[in-house]
């Protein structure tokens, strides 16, 4: 790789567990690591544009004042729609930071990923509104409400190219770094042939029980039941739907890593987290920074070789940090 060949940096889906990219973007920039292109898919997409935009300061700011509380705050749920949740309470702190901005008009190379509804096509949305690139590459199919982007509805990019090496390489990046948020979560997958059926026990099924209250704070107690569950026995709606499709992601995910590779890997440790802690940012931030810092010796090493340098002077600082 001559110097100046491009850096680019594939961020991967993975809900809540995206707050790592945080962590690993700063340790980057830390070893002197300034990627040239940026592809995101899903929450890849939200910090990703986040930092292509030059508002990740803003969106860590955000991410560490969030609590449950707030984050069911933001969900402003949408039962006659296309999916349980409008999404409008989140647009409108996005559009706060980013506004108008173009994605042609950033300083890095960015393209979100989406899915087209009913044709299945991967969509590369690398021009036009940055809001409306993030929304699309971001709306997991029945949780958030698709987003009509020039006649096409888009859903999660996660579909299609969960962690979108091939976007960088197709932008001309000379070396990708990849991060796989689900590494060590639904990696582990196996199979158990002699499962005893009646083994399972009897469903959990709850009596219907009438809503009460004028202030719609049973209505909202309710909702929050039935979406997030009564606790780790029994899943809700949406445990139950971002499980699944995290499932079908990790699968296609090592199926397109497999057949192109990135250059380096980063695998942030986030076996005990869950798909909505949103609320933990702070401890995501510090296991992506922590990732990086693992392969750090290696990465500023590569780079430096590739560019035609020996990396030693640069590694050698951070190994005695």
């Amino acid at each position: 790789m001559a110097a100046g060949a491009k850096i680019g940096l594939a961020l991967g889906g993975g809900a809540a567990r995206g707050w790592a990219h945080i962590g690993v973007l700063k340790a980057l920039r830390e070893l002197g690591i300034v990627p040239d292109i940026i592809a995101g898919t899903s929450i890849g997409a939200v910090v990703g544009g986040c930092y292509a935009a030059g508002h990740l300061d803003s969106l860590e700011g955000f991410a560490l004042e969030l609590t449950r509380r707030r984050v069911f705050g933001y969900l402003d749920f949408n039962l006659s729609g296309t999916g349980l949740i409008n999404g409008q309470r989140l647009v409108e702190r996005l559009d706060k930071h980013l506004g108008e901005r173009a994605i042609e008009d950033l300083d890095v190379r960015f393209t979100a990923v989406a899915t087209e509804i009913g044709s299945g096509h991967e969509i590369w949305l690398s021009r036009g509104k940055l809001v409306e690139a993030v929304r699309a590459s971001y709306a997991i199919p029945g949780i958030f409400r698709p987003v009509k982007v020039n006649g096409r509805w888009l859903f999660d990019g996660a579909l299609v190219n969960p962690i979108p090496v091939s976007v960088c390489r197709a932008f001309g990046a000379r070396y990708v770094i990849a991060v796989n948020l689900n590494s060590d979560v639904c990696g582990r997958g196996t199979i158990v042939p002699h499962l005893d059926a009646g083994d399972a026990g009897d469903l959990d099924v709850d009596e219907p029980q009438p809503v009460k209250g004028k202030n719609g704070v049973a209505v909202r107690r309710l909702l929050q039941r039935q979406i997030f569950g009564r606790g780790e026995e029994t899943p809700g709606i949406s445990t139950v739907m971002v499980d699944a499709f995290n499932i079908v992601q990790d699968r296609i995910a090592r199926s397109r890593l497999a057949g192109d590779p990135p250059d380096a890997l980063i695998s942030p440790r986030l076996g005990g987290v869950g798909l909505f802690d949103f609320h933990r940012a702070e401890e995501l931030v510090a296991l992506g920074a922590a990732a990086v810092r693992r392969d750090a010796e290696d990465l500023v090493r590569e780079i430096a070789i590739r560019r035609g340098g020996d990396g030693r002077s640069r590694t050698d600082a951070i190994v005695r940090t």
